[in-house]
């Protein structure tokens, strides 16, 4: 027998075929994303709103940065914040609703119709209204899921039928109220102060916290951010997809149908072809504030921001003597820019959270064996 004095090595046991063997030595974990990184990427909108008053402030310091200004921009874009709200809910499941337009022309006709023409008690006809918008959004829902069509050509078939009862219902024309006019209080809806600020500006505030509140803080909207991440593997846990997906469309629906009435209060008159202005900036909303607060999924607080992104540009080039294309313009530009930002965001979320899951933990300590140095006494 030959001894030596170096151990024998040991023979390493092959690993089963196709799985991936654990190199030896530790395996330097990814990188995480520094707190400088997410800063900007949470509050870059919230920033840029900021920067932007500041620019517009120096260049039209006679009238943009005024009381006079703020109260339009809180007044005149509370409808476009909340049907941007309204157009966020289903995206969180990854779906669009188009009819959003097209359900508010005929939600804010038929307050008119009802009050007007009807006689109807201004209370009741805005609660008939709104119980509608949901039965539409229902019906969008059901449409989606169980009809098994894409929300897109879904939506914008509902959107056309809407439409159509629109014009039905005003026979073409525009409803005016008599020389009575409406009701006051119907009116002070939209026109009414609190605080010194217009109330629609607090609707939005109100609305935007229900739906951070359901969202973010219970299992609901957790359930909501599941399915729209990964649908399949919601369904393999038991999460029942398809009557989510309609909850999320009864609830934009159900918004839609405020919205509505609050463009009656506004308007005064019923107009059958107005819904179709607020589609574009409502999605450029929801979209752009995918991008901010919590990057890459749907949220309230980043769709509040975004629209003062986008009210306060509008302001500042409207201020500025621009022509009216600039609007279009801006909000095509504006969408384009959404939608690359709010994939982009998507996608490094999604490559963060799988990093994180893949990355291999480092060695566990080494234990010492008998007779060891550990073991030895000093």
């Amino acid at each position: 027998m030959t001894s030596s004095s170096s151990p024998r090595p040991r023979r390493r046991r092959p690993g089963p075929p196709g799985r991936f063997r654990r190199p030896d030595g530790p395996v330097p974990a990814a990188r995480p994303r520094g707190p400088g990184g997410h800063l900007v990427g949470a509050y870059g909108l919230l920033a840029l709103t900021a920067l932007l008053c500041l620019v517009f402030s120096l260049t039209l310091p006679r009238t943009f940065p005024t009381a006079a200004t703020l109260d339009a921009i809180l007044s005149n874009q509370s409808i476009p914040a909340v049907l941007a709200l309204a157009a966020m809910v289903p995206i969180v499941t990854r779906a669009f609703d188009l009819s959003l337009g097209y359900g508010l022309g005929l939600a804010h006709v038929m307050v008119m119709q009802l009050v007007v023409h009807e006689g109807w008690p201004w209370q009741l006809a805005c609660l008939v209204v709104i119980a509608g918008g949901a039965v539409v959004g229902v019906l969008n829902g059901v449409i989606v899921e169980f009809g098994r069509i894409d929300s897109f050509i879904a939506t914008l078939g509902t959107g056309s039928m809407l439409y159509a009862v629109t014009g039905w219902v005003t026979d073409g024309g525009r409803i005016v109220p008599g020389p009575q006019g409406l009701p006051a209080a119907f009116t002070d809806l939209y026109d009414s102060t609190f605080l010194g600020l217009p109330v629609p500006a607090f609707y939005v505030l109100a609305l935007a916290v229900v739906l951070w509140v359901v969202l973010e803080r219970l299992p609901l909207g957790r359930y909501l951010y599941v399915v729209g991440s990964n649908r399949r593997a919601a369904d393999l846990v038991g999460i029942p997809t398809r009557r989510y997906s309609v909850y999320t469309f009864a609830v934009s629906g159900l918004i839609v149908g405020f919205a509505g009435v609050l463009l009656a209060a506004q308007q005064q008159i019923g107009n059958p072809s107005v819904g179709l202005d607020y589609l574009l900036p409502a999605f450029v909303g929801a979209l752009l504030g995918s991008t901010a607060i919590k990057p890459g999924r749907p949220n309230a607080p980043g769709t509040v921001v975004a629209v003062a992104v986008l009210a306060v540009g509008l302001t500042g080039i409207g201020q500025m003597g621009a022509d009216f294309w600039t609007i279009p313009l801006f909000h095509g530009g504006t969408l384009l820019l959404a939608v690359g930002l709010a994939g982009y965001s998507a996608r490094r979320l999604r490559t963060s959270a799988a990093t994180a899951r893949d990355a291999p933990a480092g060695p566990p300590p080494r234990a010492s064996r008998p007779g060891g140095p550990a073991d030895r006494p000093p």
